[in-house]
């Protein structure tokens, strides 16, 4: 049921249309001491997004923002910032991508292509490097143990930056929420997490976009209104045009005297 209700979440964020306000390969120009801050001291720094995610309220605190088994089971509720430090030290890339999935939830923001294939990639390498480390210690060979350990460098070094661009990425979304850029974004009260889950809505609501017009029932759309009917006179059937003055339904009147009246011989 939960990987069901996964599923449906990641099937979901794919019809979002808005976009972040920096891609990842813009975060180091966008805010460059920022994502040296996130590459150094990684854990803080999801710390304090997390928290500003949530609006400073660590009451609304759930594990991994509620998208895994454990979260609501660790006792955050007795103790969020102690629980939230946890996350971050211990379970670093899933209070990353935690994060990210909130922010995406609550604006309706996509990932674009370039995005997801720099995920992507971070992803394979890592799994790549594992493949080459479980050979090695099976073939004992001198070679691949020095390929597994350059593809291990290699990983992590494209985790913790990645890690870094995505941080930095989340931070400007944050500070576009908070209005630094310019106006704050219009938020009444902060969104509880069931309304940052949008599993039980069928599409996400037009953040930034103009509503659709509205169209009559039955009119497709695109397509103007047809024309009103003329108007027909009582007793008309619809879509004939009338009949002449003095004609009865088409017919013409009758000539009178008719022909041959009176008869010949008639006084």
């Amino acid at each position: 049921m939960a990987s069901q209700e996964y599923l449906d979440k990641m099937q979901l964020r794919q019809s979002y249309r808005n976009l972040w306000h920096t891609d990842l390969l813009s975060t180091i120009q966008a805010d460059f001491p920022y994502c040296c801050l996130s590459l150094w001291c990684g854990p803080c720094v999801s710390y304090m997004l997390r928290k500003r995610a949530l609006y400073n309220d660590m009451s609304r605190y759930t594990c991994c923002g509620g998208y895994l088994p454990c979260s609501g089971k660790c006792g955050e509720s007795r103790c969020p910032e102690f629980c939230l430090c946890t996350e971050v030290f211990l379970c670093f890339g899933n209070s990353v991508a935690s994060t990210r999935f909130m922010l995406q939830d609550e604006f309706n923001i996509q990932t674009t292509q370039c995005d997801n294939c720099i995920i992507g990639f971070m992803f394979c390498l890592q799994q790549v490097a594992c493949i080459f480390s479980i050979v090695a210690m099976i073939v004992g060979s001198e070679e691949i143990q020095e390929a597994a350990q350059i593809l291990s460098c290699l990983s992590d070094f494209v985790y913790c930056t990645v890690c870094a661009c995505m941080q930095t990425q989340h931070k400007i979304e944050l500070d576009k929420r908070d209005g630094v850029f310019g106006p704050p974004l219009p938020v009444m009260a902060p969104p509880t997490m069931q309304q940052m889950s949008r599993i039980d809505q069928p599409l996400p609501p037009n953040v930034g976009y103009p509503p659709p017009p509205s169209q009559p029932y039955g009119q497709p759309y695109g397509y103007p209104p047809p024309p009103p009917p003329p108007p027909q006179p009582y007793g008309q059937p619809y879509g004939n045009p009338p009949p002449p003055q003095g004609h009865a339904y088409g017919y013409p009147p009758p000539a009178y005297p008719p022909p041959g009246y009176p008869p010949a011989g008639y006084k």
